[in-house]
């Protein structure tokens, strides 16, 4: 695996590590009423949606292997480009069911690189 596409995955894995890290132990309600928490998780999600957006550019077959990669991309994107119509709930859903799946996805994907 190319070093550029290594350090992307590295940070899209560490991105989503921190994001759920950073929401053990709450609540939906915690998350909706604390405002720096909610900008700490949407900040991890757009490195991780940019770094795998990134990753998809240096090697597009990574979509067939990462298939939650696209979807990432695009959270990623109605932050930065939509942040008056960010959905709280999706990205709470996003980060208590999805992240940990695909941060075990990232790196067995370095492991086998």
């Amino acid at each position: 695996m190319r070093p550029a596409l290594l350090k992307r995955l590295v940070d899209a894995e560490k991105a989503a590590q921190t994001a759920v890290s950073f929401c053990k132990e709450k609540t939906f309600e915690n998350y909706t009423k604390d405002e720096i928490l909610r900008s700490a998780v949407e900040r991890q999600l757009e490195i991780l949606g940019e770094a795998l957006n990134r990753a998809l550019v240096d090697e597009p077959s990574l979509e067939k292997r990462i298939p939650e990669a696209r979807r990432i991309v695009g959270i990623r994107n109605r932050i930065i480009h939509g942040y008056d119509s960010v959905d709280d709930e999706i990205l709470w859903d996003v980060v208590r069911t999805k992240l940990e799946p695909l941060a075990e996805l990232l790196k067995r994907e370095m492991a086998e690189g």
